[in-house]
């Protein structure tokens, strides 16, 4: 295993670990991209741009766009 993918994983497994401590639900969707976007990092590391890819499009972008979306409708409705 190299070096990089070494660094990716624990990257990956420290943002895991952020998104699911945070406990307010608006921050928890920024770190949720964050955790995407090392997703996206260690799968080109892998050579998986494929995958990295469409990681990067729907759990770095889509995802949290629409976590948001719904928390701020849920928000007008209260």
């Amino acid at each position: 295993m190299s070096l990089a993918i070494a660094v990716a994983l624990v990257l990956v497994a420290v943002a895991g670990t952020a998104v699911v401590a945070t406990a307010v639900p608006e921050r928890q969707a920024v770190t949720l991209s964050v955790y995407g976007l090392m997703l996206t990092v260690l799968f080109f590391l892998l050579q998986a741009p494929d995958v990295a890819l469409a990681q990067l499009a729907v759990g770095a972008a889509v995802v949290p766009l629409m976590v948001m979306l719904a928390l701020r409708t849920i928000s007008r409705h209260r």
